[in-house]
């Protein structure tokens, strides 16, 4: 099989590139990135030097590079995990997540509709649903309606609606997974986890926003991998799952946690200002996967948390290239949306 995965030097698509290739080592993989701050072609080695990957450089906006590609039988998969993600920029600079996000997928449904080919699963986001009070017994199914906080979780939430059209309109074969946050290896140091981590490891502040007790559901990586793998083998074509572990854990706990792994101090937590419409919780139902699939998480979040902080602690030669290459500094919010 020949799959071509987007947004394939990100965190979670090099992960996924990286699991692909271990579990399908017959499969033919094309990794496909247009290389922004937070893309990262470090993160598909030793895959590009041996040759197991081919990687091209491109925007999934650009349809025309995109039908080339796929052209007529050429890729039988695409994974599509290309987008702005970041909440702190999208308040900052809105235009770029609309640009990618909704206009970016609806290039690459046309290319894959127009090339005919035979699979297609769009990676979304928990955060769609808008958000859950924190005491709020509800949980998001995949009948929740959209109501979309942020112009990230509104860009996502365009996507999907993209997707779902291309379904109706011109039956693309197509497949649709939102997942909760994710954690583990290789993720970008602008998201809080790898935030928390490197900044402990240096000995710096950790910046908790003011509601610090606005939770997140937590997954491991790879959990979201096989998630998205089984969706791909099993799952039914129009359809959307919801993977989630129904592990919940606040900033502040994530932030005890961090400091315990790496050996800090309490001390080092700090408070700066709330982002504008930070969320205050995100819950999903992920029944469905699961009765539907077989899907669980495997990787116990205590541990996994502890691995991760530990892998930061052994690769400071990838991470510390990467510190400040985030056009964005946590809590600087004077003059937003101008």
């Amino acid at each position: 099989m020949r799959i071509l995965v987007t947004g394939a030097a990100g965190f979670i698509g090099s992960n996924f590139v990286r699991h692909h290739v271990a579990e399908h080592p017959d499969d033919s993989v094309v990794a496909f990135d247009a290389l922004t701050y937070a893309g990262n072609v470090a993160n598909l080695s030793p895959l590009l030097e041996e040759g197991r990957v081919e990687f091209v450089r491109g925007d999934i906006a650009n349809q025309e590079l995109l039908e080339h590609l796929l052209g007529h039988g050429r890729v039988d998969v695409v994974v599509n995990f290309a987008a702005e993600s970041h909440n702190s920029l999208a308040v900052l600079d809105p235009a770029r997540f609309f640009r990618t996000n909704v206009l970016g997928t609806q290039a690459l449904c046309e290319a894959v509709r127009r090339a005919a080919t035979p699979r297609f699963h769009h990676i979304s986001t928990c955060e769609v649903y808008g958000d859950l009070d924190l005491d709020s017994p509800e949980s998001f199914r995949e009948d929740s309606p959209y109501r979309p906080r942020t112009p990230y979780n509104a860009s996502k939430a365009g996507s999907d609606h993209v997707v779902r059209s291309y379904v109706e309109t011109f039956s693309l074969p197509a497949t649709i997974t939102n997942c909760c946050n994710n954690y583990g290896p290789y993720q970008f140091p602008e998201k809080v986890v790898p935030l928390f981590a490197t900044r402990a490891l240096a000995g710096e502040p950790l910046p908790l926003y003011e509601s610090s007790q606005n939770r997140r559901e937590w997954l491991h990586v790879i959990d979201h991998c096989r998630a998205i793998e089984l969706v791909l083998e099993r799952g039914r074509l129009g359809e959307t799952y919801h993977v989630g572990s129904g592990v919940e854990a606040s900033v502040e706990e994530i932030a005890d946690a961090v400091l315990k792994a790496s050996g800090q101090p309490d001390s080092l937590k700090t408070i700066v200002p709330d982002r504008p419409g930070h969320d205050r919780r995100y819950l999903l139902d992920s029944t469905k996967i699961r009765d539907e699939l077989g899907w669980r998480p495997e990787v116990p979040f205590v541990e996994g948390l502890a691995e991760t902080v530990s892998w930061y602690a052994d690769n400071e030669a990838w991470w510390r290239p990467l510190i400040g290459r985030s056009p964005v500094v946590e809590g600087s919010w004077n003059g937003a949306g101008s």
